[in-house]
């Protein structure tokens, strides 16, 4: 009875098939640099490049980057708002006209009240709906809000605390969760990272802590233009720049960031295809310039800069990565015309070293907080490595606490002043350039110190906070650029970091990936990832 039982279940089976074949589920396995999963619930953690994975595939931002060319760089362009200005009568009034006929996942509307609620939930803290985790993430990236409210259904004010041209650039990374689903979860964040909804290209369908997330596609998004190529986009967090190497050329995975740069001719060979773009980011050390650090002494922070053969840290990185001689690039409209030349010179380095009272015999020692990898932080262990000896041979000797990624970016917020940060003397956070704000305002003006911003290590220049605050006022490009270079010229000048190379965010792509388009950007759209 049973084996015919089998047998008919199976003849059913056969027929169904031939009656109406499914079309196979396309699928691509993304094995990305990071130790966890981001935050999904609506502000990733884990930095910058975590936007990529659990930030623009799930959610959306009112105003959004352009990430579908890699021929130039993005602009800003509309996300879940259509339109955005200030008021020419008072412009820390901004008015933002919300996108009509948006779903959130879970079918509930977006609208001015979810982007109230979602401003309430990282700014106020004594609303209901108030999530640490995810505005320890952005409320440092937002420090210019100072109040805002629902106009109409389809329009919000948001009025900053001075004016500030650049404020669109900081709303790039607010995305808008939905509220509903927080109501039918219970009120509780940890549910809503298992079942989040946002209004997103992608949907999360499979959550696993530390081992995956599935992300499968939303048919029903909102811009047909971004709906994902693939059904299902598997996250697999591979930190160690080995495995993740060898989990591509084995076939574990089909797609990685950043692969093991001695590695390239192999996988070149396997039929791999390496990726790489101009990236506006920098890797460097951030010094702390508080009472009692060595680098109050520009001596010793210029010596740092000079100490450095780039070159050899571009080799390191198998040709994947371009030296720096700024926090931007020569060819960038806020680079100026720095008197002090950051580049590879052993004599002068050493030279500077001695005037300050150390040398190889009697050397320096301190202490930097690295992480043991992650997006973002290329090779971190090698280069980091690599810097320590050169250090070494100028009367320098760094030892490193390392951390993963996420503690320290918690170091980086709290600024060299927390006592987390007691005996350390600089952070190697790699950073953002992509505009004036990510640029240089959070990192170089005085009023940018934590709480507020990123500027750890308490640099303060009186000129550099004018020419920033005058660039702010303006609403003219040409203006605002010149303003910002002679910023960056008296930056570099002064050495307030050690720069070391641009990334060029290198991807390898397995022969299954037949498409993926690399933006300019430390931002990147998985929707453009395709096998056809």
């Amino acid at each position: 009875m049973r084996r015919w039982f089998v047998a008919l279940a199976a003849a059913f089976a056969t027929t169904a098939a031939l009656a109406a074949p499914a079309a196979a589920e396309s699928v691509v396995r993304y094995g990305i640099s990071m130790s966890d999963i981001p935050l999904t619930t609506g502000q990733p953690d884990r930095g910058a490049g975590a936007y990529q994975f659990t930030g623009y595939t799930l959610y959306d931002p009112l105003v959004a980057w352009e990430m579908d060319v890699a021929d130039r760089p993005g602009k800003l362009v509309p996300g879940l708002a259509t339109e955005w200005k200030p008021d020419p009568a008072d412009p820390t009034h901004w008015r933002f006209t919300l996108r009509k006929g948006v779903k959130f996942h879970d079918g509930s509307d977006f609208n001015a009240d979810a982007v109230v609620w979602n401003l309430d939930k990282v700014l106020d803290d004594k609303a209901p709906q108030f999530d640490k985790r995810q505005s320890a993430q952005v409320k440092p990236r937002l420090p210019s809000v100072k109040s805002w409210s629902k106009i109409d259904d389809y329009t919000v004010e948001i009025v900053t605390k001075e004016v500030d041209s650049f404020f669109p650039y900081q709303m790039l990374w607010f995305l808008v969760s939905s509220p509903a689903q927080y109501e039918k979860l219970g009120k509780d964040w940890d549910k809503f990272a298992a079942a989040p909804s946002g209004t997103g290209p992608f949907k999360l369908d499979v959550f696993k802590p530390r081992e995956k997330a599935e992300l499968v596609k939303n048919t029903a998004y909102w811009d047909p233009k971004r709906i994902p190529k693939v059904d299902r986009l598997v996250l697999l967090p591979i930190p160690d720049i080995l495995s993740r190497t060898n989990a591509l050329l084995s076939g574990q995975v089909d797609l990685i960031e950043t692969p093991a740069s001695d590695a390239v001719p192999q996988l070149k060979a396997a039929g791999m295809k390496i990726v790489t773009n101009v990236t506006p980011h920098v890797w460097n050390y951030h010094l702390s310039q508080l009472p009692g650090s060595p680098w109050t002494d520009i001596r010793l922070r210029k010596a740092l800069n000079l100490a450095i053969d780039r070159a050899a840290v571009v080799d390191l990185m198998g040709g994947l990565a371009a030296p720096a001689k700024g926090q931007v690039d020569p060819s960038s409209p806020w680079f100026g015309k720095p008197s002090f030349e950051v580049k590879y010179d052993l004599a002068a380095a050493k030279k500077l070293v001695a005037e300050a009272g150390y040398s190889p015999e009697k050397p320096l020692k301190t202490t930097f907080v690295i992480a043991q990898g992650g997006t973002g932080q290329m090779a971190s262990l090698p280069i980091n490595e690599f810097i320590q000896q050169s250090l070494r041979e100028i009367g320098i000797d760094i030892s490193f606490k390392v951390v993963e990624l996420e503690v320290l970016y918690t170091h980086w917020r709290r600024g060299a002043k927390d006592e987390m940060n007691n005996g350390i003397t600089a952070e190697n956070v790699a950073y953002v350039t992509s505009d004036p704000l990510y640029a240089l305002v959070r990192f170089f003006h005085s009023n940018q110190i934590a709480p507020t911003g990123v500027n750890w290590g308490y640099y303060m220049n009186p000129k550099v906070d004018a020419l920033i605050d005058k660039a702010k006022r303006s609403f003219d490009v040409a203006e605002q650029d010149k303003l910002l270079a002679e910023a960056h010229q008296l930056v570099v000048d002064d050495a307030v970091l050690v720069w070391v190379v641009h990334d060029t965010n290198p991807h390898a792509l397995s022969p299954k990936v037949k498409k993926f388009v690399q933006a300019q950007h430390w931002f990147q759209d998985l929707t453009t990832i395709g096998v056809d």
